[in-house]
């Protein structure tokens, strides 16, 4: 199974989200997060995050590039685990075991992303308010036109 990884190029995300993703982390969409968001909300860092940040699911900081590579099965159920927990802990799930179905869910739609791409592929996420919520849109740009041979992170960061 594939999913994304936070990378960066240089330090511009350190300077344009209010908490930047962690290099290495693995990340999804998070457009959840701007659910209940109208254009009042769009200013600033948080017009940036929401216009062109993935979520990383360890710091849930942003990002603007993720680079797809293999997950192990175990590190993925302790990613449901930990957004299930940020899940309670900031949206009122009333548990993690409650939170763990929805959890799951974006980790799922994450991995059907990044299924269909080879490793080390970036992408990128563009959103905009419609009349039906957040749209979501994803570009993808190939290895070897992005030169990721220099910047690629694979393997578990544990060790």
């Amino acid at each position: 199974m594939n999913l994304a990884r936070a990378i960066h190029f240089d330090e511009s995300d350190m300077n344009v989200f209010h908490s930047p993703a962690r290099t290495g982390e693995w990340c999804i969409s998070g457009g959840f997060e701007f659910s209940n968001w109208s254009e009042a909300d769009l200013t600033g860092k948080a017009r940036q995050a929401f216009s062109n940040g993935w979520l990383g699911v360890e710091t849930f900081g942003r990002v603007t590039f993720v680079a797809i590579t293999k997950i192990e099965p175990h590190e993925v159920e302790a990613l449901a685990r930990h957004l299930a927990q940020h899940f309670v802990d900031i949206y009122g799930a009333p548990s993690v075991e409650a939170a763990m179905g929805v959890a799951r869910d974006e980790l799922d739609h994450m991995a059907e992303l990044c299924g269909d791409f080879d490793p080390n592929t970036l992408l990128t996420v563009q959103r905009e308010l419609s009349d039906v919520g957040v749209r979501e849109s994803f570009r993808s740009i190939k290895p070897e036109a992005a030169g990721l041979d220099q910047f690629a992170i694979h393997g578990d960061m544990d060790h």
